[in-house]
């Protein structure tokens, strides 16, 4: 049997323009309905480098340059999305059984991503999905209080990141 539930994923993308911006980065981990880790899957995504350059510009990523410079340093490293999409669905095949509900902070967003990008691995997952950051906005405004996670922009980080933050708004449940 199958134990994994949840599919917590983070995209870190040139931008947030799905049909302008592309994919650079993707971590993947599985969990139970607990939270428990049962396993994890990361990879880099080849970019055009010349789409790199001109997407990545502006506030946010002069904000976050150490992290916009090491998705461009790590590029040359990528596979082709589609090789990522494939990877990630026998990531899933192996751990999950049917229903396969994606998570993470903010993740409608990383599923519009999905959407254009991976349309195979989109197929497999069903259309509910866990959004902490649902739990961030009732928490921060109708109760006052306020989780911080570190914001390094790389995905296994945000990922473990969100793990925690919902586990934090849980105990406010027991």
């Amino acid at each position: 049997m199958k134990k994994a539930k949840l599919l917590w994923v983070d995209l870190e993308m040139t931008g947030l323009e799905p049909d302008k911006d592309k994919i650079l980065e993707v971590a993947a981990i599985a969990t139970d309905m607990e939270l428990n880790e049962i396993a994890k899957y990361e990879a880099v995504v080849k970019v055009d480098e010349n789409l790199m350059k001109s997407r990545m510009v502006g506030d946010f990523w002069e904000k976050n340059s150490k992290s916009r410079d090491s998705l461009m340093a790590q590029n040359k490293d990528g596979k082709p999305a589609a090789e990522v999409e494939k990877e990630l669905i026998d990531f899933i095949d192996k751990y999950f059984g049917k229903t396969i509900y994606l998570a993470g902070n903010s993740i409608h967003q990383d599923r519009k991503f999905i959407e254009r990008e991976m349309p195979e691995l989109d197929k497999k997952l069903h259309y509910r999905m866990l959004d902490v950051s649902a739990w961030k906005i009732y928490f921060e405004n109708a109760l006052n209080k306020k989780f911080t996670k570190p914001e390094n922009h790389r995905a296994l980080d945000d990922i473990n990141g969100s793990i925690e933050e919902l586990k934090w708004y849980l105990t406010f449940l027991k």
